[in-house]
């Protein structure tokens, strides 16, 4: 599967995120006016967000009003419900998966 030019950059913002950390997750999206926001997971006692969370808040904290796309990197086994939940409200068109090695799973 061939992503677009700006997916794949989503996808490079959450492997940089992820790896910067030395986070579970990476998360990145793209608003309706093409910024876009990188985040990792956060696991506190007294918090606990998925990365796509963490990014879409971002996203939304800065004005945006939508999600064109979002990318999740995880070594894990994929977006959680909430991930899916929340991209969708948003109205992201795709929520791309890759590896820590940037293959993209789904």
């Amino acid at each position: 599967m061939t992503l677009d030019p700006e997916d794949s950059k989503l996808i490079t913002l959450a492997r940089a995120a992820r790896a910067r950390n030395e986070a579970a997750e990476g998360a990145a999206v793209r608003d309706e006016t093409g910024r876009t926001y990188s985040a990792t997971n956060i696991a506190l006692e007294s918090l606990t967000l998925s990365a796509v969370q963490v990014a879409a808040a971002m996203a939304v904290s800065s004005g945006a009003r939508s999600l064109e796309a979002a990318a999740l990197v995880t070594a894990g086994e994929g977006p959680s419900a909430a991930d899916t939940a929340v991209t969708g409200e948003l109205g992201a068109g795709a929520l791309h998966v890759a590896g820590p090695d940037g293959v993209l799973r789904s």
